[in-house]
């Protein structure tokens, strides 16, 4: 039995009529979370978790027709069932459980199998079909327990007051920035850029508690931010913005860190190996406690993933999408202008 199809429009439920995560304009679109490769404009009526929708209405529009259920809760679509489970990703990161006449497809959008703190923890959902990112498909990637890593970005904001530094992070504004936020919380007062700001009060919408912040004035008051701590997307990287704040040192917190030689590395004093999807174990651990007979890698190492599944003797092949670098997509808005 198949339940889902892989078109050009995305991936579609032809028992349901709907499509999950699609790239182009559709009549019902779920989605599995906010960043704007899984999460595009123009659907007729869109189906999310209800953390996800305040993240669509800043990102999308607020005139969309959107509809919401909570993790677990299960609706009927044209007879198949549906429902959303934890992911762990970011806030309200949902995998899609898809269940029609006893077979289970669940596609799990962007997933990470680490507890951050602040999103909702990945959930386990055995199924028949497994759909997997695979992001990080290396053994090369292996992540620090939160813990030690958070431990990382503290030393370093102490290290920088030490030598009268501003703290510069770089990281993704949905997801990254507010997971910096918690981790260097009572080391100084936090700046963020608006862009950041607008997604914080998507937080606070639905109840998550962020540590106290200022939307950073770069235009007319960067000296406040003087040895203190200052949170950018990364398109702000190199920036004219960066350049004004006094002292800066700058830390880049992403996946890719990892790996010394990573994009854009040199232009950085630092770089904090800190990733919102799973690890190589991470990855391989949810494939196989899934007991998916079919998995599908859609995005990111799915060559070498593919091949080291099926080689342990797990079926599996590479989907083409459409999926990739979320911080690309999300931050095309012009960085230095608030009203871009």
């Amino acid at each position: 039995m198949k339940l889902i199809t892989f078109t050009k429009k995305g991936i579609y439920c032809p028992q349901g009529k709907f499509y999950i995560d699609p790239w182009r304009p559709v009549d019902m679109a779920v989605i599995t979370h906010g960043h704007a490769d899984h999460a595009r404009w123009g659907m007729k009526k869109y189906l999310c978790h209800h953390f996800t929708k305040p993240i669509l209405h800043q990102r999308i529009g607020t005139d969309i027709e959107c509809q919401s259920i909570e993790y677990g809760e299960v609706i009927t679509i044209n007879d198949v069932k549906l429902s959303l489970h934890p992911a762990g990703h970011i806030i309200g990161s949902a995998q899609v459980k898809l269940e029609y006449k006893g077979y289970v497809t669940v596609i799990s959008g962007d997933y990470k199998v680490q507890e951050d703190g602040l999103s909702t923890p990945f959930e386990l959902v055995k199924c028949n079909e497994f759909v997997t990112e695979s992001t990080f498909g290396l053994p090369i990637y292996n992540w620090l327990e939160v813990q030690d890593l958070n431990k990382k970005l503290q030393n370093w904001v102490l290290k920088n007051k030490e030598n009268n530094k501003t703290s510069v992070f770089i990281g993704y504004s949905l997801g990254k920035a507010q997971r910096i936020m918690k981790a260097v919380e009572e080391l100084g007062k936090i700046y963020v850029h608006y862009s950041i700001g607008k997604l914080n009060e998507a937080f606070e919408t639905v109840g998550i508690d962020l540590p106290e912040y200022t939307i950073a004035d770069f235009r007319e008051r960067p000296k406040e931010m003087e040895h203190e701590i200052v949170i950018v997307p990364p398109a702000l990287l190199d920036s004219n913005i960066i350049k004004k704040i006094p002292d800066p040192a700058t830390a880049i917190c992403s996946g890719w860190m990892q790996v010394r030689g990573a994009r854009r590395w040199r232009s950085a004093d630092a770089g904090f190996a800190m990733s919102d999807h799973a690890d190589w174990k991470g990855l391989l651990q949810t494939v196989k406690a899934t007991e998916a007979e079919l998995v599908h890698v859609t995005h990111g190492q799915t060559e070498v993933f593919s091949k080291y599944l099926n080689e342990t003797g797990i079926k599996a092949h590479v989907v083409e999408t459409l999926y990739g670098d979320e911080e690309e997509e999300s931050e095309k808005e012009n960085p230095e202008n608030p009203e871009s």
